[in-house]
């Protein structure tokens, strides 16, 4: 497989919109490594190769664990992940599959349990974008394995 295409160079203004969203996503308040779940588990469902590689290195790096990591594609059968956790990655799954099924209102009522409406929509923002991120990235077939994690200044 070949990369077809650089989208941060074919349109760059587009690249940015879709930093713009990671950029809120850092400051909004939502704890990183409850990002890095759910940008990793969004990307195992989806496929994407290349972001799963990204997001498992960046979860590492924050401190988040090997276990989680390796069972994270199977979270709800595992004691690994807090209640909080688990209604987010509920969550992630649901709107990752919407195609399949609205989101549940099971599910909806799991995640404001834990989080405020403000922090519920935050989540979605965080799985909209990593489900865009997927399909930019599939799309255009960026290659897996080479990213490595920014030194922190």
């Amino acid at each position: 497989m070949t990369q077809r295409f650089d989208f941060s160079q074919s349109d760059p203004k587009a690249h940015q919109a879709m930093l713009g969203l990671e950029a809120y996503l850092r400051q909004c308040g939502l704890p990183p490594q409850l990002l890095h779940l759910i940008k990793t588990r969004a990307s195992q469902l989806n496929g994407c190769a290349f972001c799963i590689d990204m997001h498992t290195k960046e979860a590492r790096a924050d401190g988040e664990s090997e276990q989680r990591l390796y069972a994270l594609s199977a979270w709800a059968e595992t004691p690994f992940f807090t209640p909080a956790e688990r209604a987010a990655l509920a969550l992630t799954e649901v709107v990752t599959r919407i195609s399949e099924q609205a989101v549940p209102d099971a599910v909806y009522a799991e995640a404001c349990q834990h989080y405020s409406e403000a922090e519920v929509t935050q989540l979605l923002i965080a799985i909209v974008t990593i489900n865009s991120w997927n399909r930019l990235v599939i799309a255009s077939q960026v290659l897996p394995g080479s990213y490595t994690v920014p030194v922190a200044a």
